[in-house]
């Protein structure tokens, strides 16, 4: 085998899709604070996007909430749905109790270890009777950052 000819620096890019990216918004914008960075539509990729922004400066990652311009048409930007995605947080007692106030659905385990040794929690990709709100599709973890972690993006700013 060659060597690889390049590195994976980190996470660029995460992208949503669904039918109608609203929802989306009220969740990643109102609800979890993320700033909408911009907007972008594409006829030829069958797509309107809300840009949004994880993070700050070479670490920033975009956060790409996308909706087709034409369900009936390809790409069809909504399917398939994203797996799942990490986000650290800085409290995530508080995270969950103020989600939960929210009537966010979480997944089943509430806060608990995780893999890697850090706490976590997962909102629940659909809403239900009882709580309303959801990942929209997607299945979200969050994942209480250690101080290190805390401290590097105390240091820029945030």
């Amino acid at each position: 085998m060659t060597p690889r000819p390049f590195r994976v620096l980190g996470v660029q890019q995460i992208a949503i899709g669904a039918l109608d990216n609203a929802p989306l918004l009220g969740l990643w914008s109102d609800l979890l604070g993320l700033p909408v960075r911009g907007k972008f539509e594409s006829e030829s990729e069958n797509v309107s996007e809300a840009i949004l922004a994880l993070g700050e400066g070479v670490a920033s990652v975009e956060l790409d909430l996308m909706q087709p311009l034409d369900p009936e048409r390809k790409p069809k930007v909504h399917e398939p749905a994203l797996n799942h995605i990490g986000l650290w947080v800085d409290d995530l007692p508080a995270a969950f109790r103020w989600l939960s106030e929210q009537g966010m659905r979480f997944g089943p385990g509430g806060i608990r270890p995780g893999a890697s040794g850090h706490d976590i929690c997962f909102l629940h990709p659909k809403p239900s009777t009882e709580a309303p709100r959801s990942g929209e599709g997607v299945l979200i973890e969050l994942v209480q950052a250690p101080a290190e972690v805390i401290a590097a993006f105390a240091a820029l700013g945030r």
